[in-house]
């Protein structure tokens, strides 16, 4: 595949005199593949979340960017990612979810590991009755791990190995946030969903960064939490959002509300804030329950949105949960056809990448800044080293 070449220089720009990233990046195969190295796998981006392997023995096998992983909790009851193949043959080792008992058996000569990722057994491999060979080092031949961290509910990957630790690299989100570092509760199977989107991923992340488009998108919630309730989140080259000054607790029937997180400032007692930790994680936050949105790219021009709620304690009302749920999900759906429009609009030729309002895109500017940045070191890194 040919080197992509795009031209970056406006895009980072100043607000004000800068254009959106060309088309070929939200429509070139190549751009694509450009971009799942240069954003995805070289940083921490959300796989799934710790929910989906709630026993020690889960395993669920997901692919990522074509790539097959394993999401596993271990038997010392810890969350991992693995490389879902055999280190002999490359086979896949598991196809379905399911519980594991004891090792993890490759289908195909039998070698076995540890749910830690230590191949404990190789049957065989010195002949007939020969279990162990000179030139098989069983140490060295544990399954691939990718270095994996929790926080928020969500397992973050770092495919390529290089990003600094977790913690490092999203310091301020962390900081920003520290009152949520708490114990979460996924809601269970009435508090997830899926949303399949023909667009890019950016796209979803930049119509998530802006209140801009809430009062023609989203009449519901803009006629409690106006535009003009909204400020805007910007942190270079790390996280950009929005968040409200006014949110409205869901109530029952009855006047039932979740519980709240313990120990909030009173700022949460109102507000409210929508965060996309880069590069495909949105994430929102109230004080009584939280959101993740893990956006699994899957092409140039499809994305699947995976939705989960959290809330601080595992004994909420059943049909406030669900009913949550519902309304989130009536939100999410609505901007649906907004990123798939600009999907349609980005085969426009002469579109040059749009302009932002230096009032109001300044969150979706940072998006484009930091995306043409790392793209743009990415292929400084490849020419130095021809």
């Amino acid at each position: 595949m040919d080197q992509p070449v795009t031209d970056l220089s406006n895009v980072r720009r100043p607000i004000a005199e800068a254009n959106g990233l060309p088309n070929a990046h939200y429509t070139d195969p190549a751009v694509f593949e450009e971009e799942t190295h240069a954003l995805l796998y070289d940083g921490w981006s959300g796989l799934a979340v710790a929910a989906d392997v709630p026993e020690i023995g889960d395993a669920v096998p997901l692919t990522f960017l074509g790539m097959p992983l394993l999401l596993i909790r271990d038997h010392q009851d810890t969350v991992r990612v693995f490389q879902n193949i055999c280190r002999h043959r490359g086979m896949i080792l598991v196809a379905e979810p399911r519980k594991i008992e004891g090792a993890i058996r490759c289908p195909y000569h039998s070698w076995c590991y540890a749910t830690d990722g230590r191949l404990v057994s190789t049957p065989h491999v010195g002949g007939p009755g020969q279990n162990q060979h000179d030139g098989i080092d069983r140490s060295l031949l544990g399954l691939v791990e990718v270095p994996s961290h929790l926080w928020m509910g969500v397992v973050w990957i770092n495919v390529s190995g290089t990003a600094p630790d977790f913690e490092d690299a999203n310091a301020q989100l962390l900081a920003r946030w520290s009152e949520f570092d708490q114990p979460l509760w996924h809601g269970g199977a009435d508090s997830t969903f899926t949303l399949d989107v023909n667009c890019n991923w950016k796209l979803a992340v930049e119509n998530y960064c802006e209140s801009y488009h809430l009062p023609w998108v989203h009449p519901g919630l803009n006629s409690y939490s106006r535009l003009e309730d909204h400020y805007h989140i910007e942190e270079k080259g790390l996280f950009s959002g929005q968040g409200t000054l006014v949110y409205r607790q869901i109530t029952g029937p009855g006047g039932e509300v979740f519980p709240d997180f313990v120990g909030l400032s009173d700022k949460w007692d109102t507000a409210a804030e929508y965060i996309t930790a880069f590069p495909n994680v949105l994430l929102g936050v109230h004080r009584d329950h939280t959101f993740a949105i893990i956006l699994e790219p899957r092409g140039p021009e499809k994305t699947t949105e995976h939705v989960h709620l959290f809330y601080p304690t595992d004994r909420t009302n059943d049909a406030l949960r669900r009913r949550n749920a519902e309304q989130w999900k009536e939100v999410f759906v609505e901007d649906i056809f907004v990123v798939e429009g600009m999907q349609r609009g980005r085969h426009a030729v002469s579109f040059d990448g749009g302009r932002f309002s230096p009032a109001m895109d300044g969150p979706t500017h940072l998006f484009h800044d930091w995306v043409a940045g790392r793209v743009a070191a990415r292929r400084a890194a490849a020419q130095a080293a021809e």
